[in-house]
């Protein structure tokens, strides 16, 4: 008799699922980071997996900075009402104005370092004693560091060396009051698995993924999307080129990439082909500097 073995995907996301429970089970106020991105999208999709037929035992957040593309947005939303779960939207902007915060200046001036005052706000105002969200250990070296239960101080601060361990799957969401869990259930997947996985299980995603034309400004080697929230010069080399985006985040700091992919299969044979990760192809922000991720990390940045 031939005995039944689970592919990777399948594992990854009996892993995921697992996680997702776990975090049901040990958790009284949880929340999915829902930003309308391809990782998140899976995250909901997982979910869905996980809990259905009965609703989500958390509410979809979306911590927005203003600087989104669109397309996220729309879909988004689109997606929030098709599977009829609670979306909270909170706006760096209102942020902005209740604390008399400075807006970043510069010809890219994202709001990143300014969104995570609006994160931890929302964790004190609905009390979540859990965030998960759709993070990737290959994405960045910061990222690598972290378990799949990331324990956060009272302040929300990250400190690597207070991770715990996690062995055979076990996972010890014990806080006390006032820290934060933020949780990872794809930590174990790649960009590559996560494209096979939407490939597999039919995930519609924002056009934006896919080839479409685009003006874009042509800085230091990388195609930043036009928009009123960049500063134009007359110096600079506006173009329209084909391109996709890898991954979604704010418009002033999320470069695309050329490409002629117009449906999965091409997307995944030009990772597959790719020797850069997405963020270090795309992300300006962690251009910063070497630990730029790792710092807003330890500030309380997802």
């Amino acid at each position: 008799m031939s005995q039944y073995r689970l592919d990777y995907l399948d594992q990854l996301e009996s892993e995921s699922i697992h996680i997702m429970r776990e975090v049901a089970g040990q958790f009284e106020r949880p929340a999915l980071l829902f930003s309308g991105g391809k990782d998140s999208i899976t995250l909901v999709h997982l979910a869905l997996k996980a809990f259905r037929p009965g609703k989500f035992p958390f509410p979809l957040v979306h911590i927005d900075t203003g600087h989104n593309f669109p397309e996220a947005l729309a879909f988004r939303d689109m997606l929030a009402e098709q599977i009829g779960e609670k979306l909270i939207v909170r706006k760096v902007a209102d942020t902005i104005k209740a604390k008399g915060l400075t807006e970043p200046k510069g010809k890219f001036a994202s709001r990143n370092a300014l969104q995570t005052f609006t994160l931890l706000d929302t964790i004190e105002e609905f009390e979540f004693d859990a965030c998960i969200g759709g993070a990737r250990r290959d994405e960045e070296k910061a990222r690598a560091k972290e378990r799949i239960f990331s324990v956060r101080d009272e302040f929300g601060q990250w400190d690597p060396k207070r991770q715990r361990p996690e062995l055979w799957n076990i996972y010890n969401g014990k806080i006390s009051k006032g820290e934060n869990v933020r949780v990872f259930p794809i930590s174990n997947w790649t960009e590559l698995d996560i494209w096979n996985y939407i490939r597999r299980e039919k995930i519609a995603l924002p056009s934006i993924y896919f080839s479409h034309e685009r003006e874009v400004l042509e800085y230091e080697g990388q195609l930043v999307a036009t928009s009123e929230f960049i500063q134009l010069e007359p110096t600079d080399s506006v173009v329209t080129k084909t391109v996709r985006y890898r991954t979604v985040g704010d418009m002033t700091c999320t470069a695309a990439v050329e490409s002629v992919a117009t449906n999965i299969d091409d997307i995944i044979r030009e990772i597959t082909a790719t020797k850069t990760s997405e963020r270090g192809e795309t992300r300006i922000d962690d251009k910063v500097s070497e630990a730029a991720m790792e710092d807003r990390k330890k500030n309380g940045y997802f």
